[in-house]
């Protein structure tokens, strides 16, 4: 396995530099082409939109050696985990950002795991500033060159990476809501739904709506999101998903029938989400 090129010197601030594509052994890259808008995801059952399909399997990492090469220390206080993944600021590649402090290593073998994925890093960069290091990957897909257009494949993408920031820096897994389903110790708050979850929607132009969402994080979320927006007949054009400690911050560019939502349609989807988010969790069989 062919070393990394991506290393930054502890407490050395350095500007972002790009990565040679052949570093991460993506050499059979096909041109890029931005999508309209993500799929439409298929009927559901509304409770819990599984992710079952071998496609978007989660691949746990290796083994924990020294390959990420990042301190797992907890003598001191652990900065909060940061994942985006973001829709709109490349109109050709999915962007992935990683944040956990300065501790995170060259996450090679989170690159590995994102190809098992049938994915391509295309482009890395990282940049070190005040608030920690700051891992930057360019993703599209193996088979088209495109970004990521399906909401179940971008939540794999999410736990693949969060999995393996717990599996790398085990002290991370009390700071993630998914701690609970991936790490050896779930997180010691608990979010109260009812004060975390805040959605707005704001008019964003002439053809579209911003639909900001903030809850408790949990894996499915980000599915269980768009298939809500999408059972309303909304589409949801590009996006911004954060999962930021136990929270999850959710920015999607919306439109009904190329125009923006109008204020009936707003309080129809404020309403949908809310219910869905703020419900018990209880599955109706165990009464």
């Amino acid at each position: 396995m062919s070393e990394m090129a991506v290393t930054v010197a502890a407490g050395a601030l350095r500007p972002c530099f790009g990565v040679s594509p052949a570093a991460f052994g993506t050499s059979h890259i096909r041109p890029a082409v931005a999508l309209g808008g993500w799929r439409a995801l298929a009927p559901a059952a509304p409770a819990m939109l599984r992710l079952s399909s071998p496609s978007v399997r989660v691949p746990r990492a290796a083994s924990p050696a020294a390959v990420e090469d990042g301190s797992s220390s907890n003598t001191d206080t652990v900065p909060t985990p940061k994942v985006i993944l973001d829709q709109d600021s490349d109109p050709d590649a999915t962007i992935v950002e990683i944040t956990l402090g300065d501790r995170l290593g060259d996450l090679l073998d989170t690159m590995n795991a994102l190809k098992n994925l049938g994915l391509n890093v295309v482009k890395a960069s990282v940049c070190l500033d005040s608030t920690g290091k700051h891992i930057k990957l360019a993703i599209t897909k193996l088979s088209t060159g495109r970004k990521i257009a399906d909401p179940e494949l971008l939540e794999a993408v999410r736990l693949t990476i969060i999995n393996n920031m717990i599996q790398y820096h085990p002290e991370a897994s009390s700071q993630l809501a998914l701690g609970a389903t991936f790490g050896i110790e779930p997180p010691m708050e608990q979010v109260d739904l009812d004060i975390a979850t805040h959605i707005d929607i704001y008019d964003d132009g002439p053809d579209r709506s911003l639909l900001v969402v903030e809850t408790a994080d949990r894996p499915g979320l980000l599915v269980d999101l768009v298939k809500i927006i999408d059972d309303i007949n909304i589409t949801v054009q590009s996006g911004e998903f954060d999962t930021e400690g136990l929270l999850a911050k959710a920015k999607f560019h919306v439109s009904y029938r190329g125009k923006p939502l109008i204020k009936a349609l707003q309080q129809v989807l404020g309403n949908s989400l809310r219910y869905f988010l703020r419900r018990p969790t209880t599955e109706e069989a165990s009464f």
